[in-house]
């Protein structure tokens, strides 16, 4: 209620008991204050009354102090205490003089949690705040410096108790005032600057007050401030630079050195206050930042770049709220950006280890939100990241933040290597095998199935009995994730396929056995990358009676189409023996492969692998006959022949170079195929010639340029084949195993979309939290 021109407040003021401070020199003065709104005639329209005390800290009372005299200044200076309570407080005073302190018993130190934010330690204040006298802190706030720093740290002591907030903010007077005074002195003192963004800060740490600081542009303000500050540590890193290097020069110079020493400790005390400054400026934005609008105007603000200098500081406290406020931000694509271009990654870096466990752990998730891109990724491995987070697999408190980080540097292809240069392996492997009969952590796997694509990754996981206990774990548990890293080291030429020549009857089994599809899925890719001579496939076949199990799979619709390529694929592996591919032949499998060739055209992935098991049939004599004669398989591959997929195309024109030299008919059909083509080609080249405006004589002045040998075709590829020649012309082209070098994949074969189909993303399951 506000008082009209009717109206006057008037004010009363009882004294009530005093009492001693429990604990410290001090007495305790309770008093009563009465406001009463009189109207004209005087009488009371409203009153109000509260109780309040008064805390009088007596710092020179000691054993030999004057207690009666002590007692008479303390009633002259306290206003409130009546001159009839002198004798009370003499005698409350002597009390204390003769008080001893009571004896605490010693405990053990803990480690303590981080200090709350104050505005500036040290400063003792000489009564309590009361929410009563906050048109006297105001006025506080319009007098000298030191008396505008007292008035703003008593309006502090009540904004952070949360009670008094909600009175505060109806007082328009005092929040404009606290803003003017900010506004125009904070360059004066960082104590005041402190202290009244402190205030606001108060107020910012619940949600609905977050519009108040919005509407007076804290904010910015804020923002000005951490820009001047940062720029104002520039100038004294650069000042102190300049004096060392002088006292360098001029080591006998004690002057020099006296004057390095001296601005050396006092911009360590400037650090100080600042640094205190900076952390209650950045929380105050880190709690206005939870609405993604106010977040977008500091972006635009350079938010990211203050923040990303000031991790150059060494205040744990001040780099914890720093790297939090770093990882709230990673989340957007923007502010990421700004990162990678501010070298921040090179920056966290030092910080990893650190002995700091809040610090700790903040950076690791920061360097996990960032390690989604792939060039920061790459740098990470650049700075050194990449041993100092292998060491952490060690320790249970940073781990899984650390593997995850591991995992997403091992999805690069060019940093999989380095990890065969720490002991990050050995250390996967123990936790592999420490799992019991557990199924194995999906990120734990997933880490270790990217790491085995690599060969010397993978000749380090086999090192001692490492691929016979993974083994014996895959085929007990029926394990897919543990197979499909079984399977990344199986496509590894040389030495190491050898190892699984043993293991070919267990993987068979599985087939057999028709277990959980993902599982039979990995065994028979496994199986399939083993391109061996001195496996006996049809021995394998028959033992096993696979043959039935792998026509059966090729129909359409028979299985998913993952495993229904598997069984292509392993099928051109088998295909390579004399002896397993008349087998095949003779069941009946190349009718049900040029079946699953229609039914699959669109899929470039099954055509591929399709027409790479007509390839391989072709070398043999019986079934190439079969597929020459009793099959339209040469009318698909001429078909096949010009298709967009250079894959595609390379495999259909090696296999049709085969069939040419063989059947006299059908290299006819194909030499024909091909001149046509390339006619069509030409002349489609000449009509579009034609058809450009800026060139209207198509040859220019040149009348002889129809008669250059250089534009008629080329003979390659359309001339009959020498009569003599047989596959033993393709060695200079194809492996020991009949693969053509030319295809991508292992061992020649076309490449399959193994680890890399659209339907299978990287393993991503834990979420990125801010």
């Amino acid at each position: 209620m506000q008082p009209d021109e009717s109206q006057y407040l008037k004010r009363k003021c009882r004294t009530g008991d005093i009492d001693v401070h429990p604990t410290e020199k001090a007495l305790v003065v309770h008093y009563e204050v009465e406001a009463s709104i009189l109207g004209e005639v005087g009488n009371a329209r409203h009153e109000e009354k509260k109780d309040c005390q008064k805390i009088i800290r007596l710092r020179s009372l000691n054993a030999s102090t004057d207690v009666s005299a002590l007692a008479r200044k303390v009633v002259e200076e306290c206003k409130i205490i009546h001159p009839s309570k002198l004798a009370e407080v003499e005698h409350l005073l002597l009390y204390l003089q003769n008080r001893k302190k009571p004896s605490v018993e010693k405990k053990e130190k803990k480690p303590s949690k981080p200090r709350e934010l104050l505005p500036f330690e040290g400063m003792e204040i000489d009564e309590e705040a009361n929410i009563n006298k906050i048109d006297d802190y105001i006025e506080l706030l319009y007098e000298s410096m030191s008396e505008k720093i007292r008035g703003s740290t008593l309006i502090l002591h009540l904004s952070r108790n949360p009670d008094n907030l909600e009175e505060l903010l109806h007082n328009e007077t005092l929040l404009g005032a606290l803003t003017r005074v900010l506004r125009e002195d904070w360059k004066h003192s960082v104590e005041l600057a402190t202290t009244i963004i402190y205030v606001f800060f108060c107020f910012s740490s619940f949600s609905q007050f977050h519009g108040l600081i919005t509407h007076y542009k804290i904010g910015a303000l804020c923002m000005n401030v951490i820009e001047h500050e940062l720029k104002k540590y520039d100038l004294w890193q650069d000042e102190l630079e300049k004096k060392s290097k002088a006292c360098e020069e001029a080591p006998e110079n004690q002057s020099l050195q006296k004057e390095y020493e001296k601005t050396l400790k006092k911009s360590q005390s400037l650090l100080v206050r600042q640094e205190q400054l900076l952390r209650v400026a950045f929380s105050l934005l880190l709690n206005l930042s939870e609405d993604t609008r106010t977040e977008l105007k500091m972006r635009n603000k350079n938010i990211v770049h203050l923040l990303v200098k000031s991790l150059e500081r060494e205040n744990e406290e001040l780099l914890v709220l720093v790297v939090s406020f770093l990882k709230k931000l990673s989340i957007f694509l923007e502010n990421k950006n700004d990162m990678a271009e501010m070298d921040t990654v090179e920056k966290l870096a030092r910080l990893v280890p650190c002995e700091q466990e809040d610090l700790m752990n903040v950076t690791l998730r920061l360097l996990l939100n960032l390690s989604f891109d792939t060039g920061l990724r790459t740098k990470m491995v650049h700075v050194g990241l990449l041993p100092k987070l292998t060491a952490l697999l060690g320790d249970d408190k940073y781990k899984h933040v650390a593997m995850r980080i591991l995992y997403h540097i091992s999805v690069d292809d060019k940093s999989k290597s380095m990890f065969a240069y720490t002991d990050c392996i050995p250390q996967l492997m123990q936790m592999l095998f420490e799992h019991g009969e557990e199924r194995i952590d999906s990120e734990l796997i997933s880490f270790c199935i990217n790491l085995a694509a690599n060969e010397t990754n993978a000749q380090i996981i086999c090192e001692g009995n490492g691929l016979k206990m993974l083994m014996k774990r895959a085929l007990k548990l029926k394990d897919p994730l543990l197979m499909k890293m079984i399977r990344n080291i199986s496509q590894h030429d040389g030495p190491l396929k050898q190892l699984f020549i043993e293991y070919v009857g267990d993987l068979a089994a599985q087939i057999k056995q028709e277990g959980e599809e993902e599982f039979v899925i990995e065994c028979l890719g496994t199986m399939a990358n083993l391109t061996v001579p001195d496996l006996d496939w049809e021995l394998l076949l028959k033992e096993y009676n696979l043959v039935p199990y792998l026509k059966d799979h090729l129909k359409p619709g028979s299985a998913e189409d993952d495993l229904i390529l598997e069984v292509v694929i392993m099928i051109g592996t088998v295909s390579m023996d004399d002896s397993c591919a008349v087998m095949l032949a003779k069941s009946g499998i190349i009718p049900a492969l040029i079946e699953l060739l229609n039914a699959q055209q669109e899929d470039d992935e099954f055509v591929c692998q399709i027409i790479y098991v007509f390839y391989q049939m072709v070398f043999h004599q019986a079934t190439r006959d079969v597929i020459i004669k009793d099959t339209q398989a040469p009318v698909y591959l001429i078909d096949l022949m010009h298709d967009k997929n250079v894959e595609i195309r390379q495999v259909c024109d090696n296999t049709l170079d085969i069939i040419a030299e063989y059947d006299e008919e059908w290299g006819k059909k194909i030499q024909s195929e091909k001149f046509r083509w390339h006619n069509s080609q030409w002349l489609e080249m000449v009509e579009s010639r034609q058809m450009e405006d800026a060139e209207p004589y198509l040859y220019g002045d040149d009348t002889d340029a129809l008669e250059q040998p250089d534009l008629f075709y080329s003979t390659d590829g359309m001339m009959a084949p020498e009569p003599g020649l047989s596959p033993d012309f393709y060695s200079q082209f194809h492996s020991q195993n009949g693969d053509f070098n030319a295809c991508n994949g292992a061992d020649g074969r076309p490449a399959t979309a193994y680890g890399f189909r659209p339907d299978e993303p990287f393993f991503h399951g834990y979420g990125s939290t801010r």
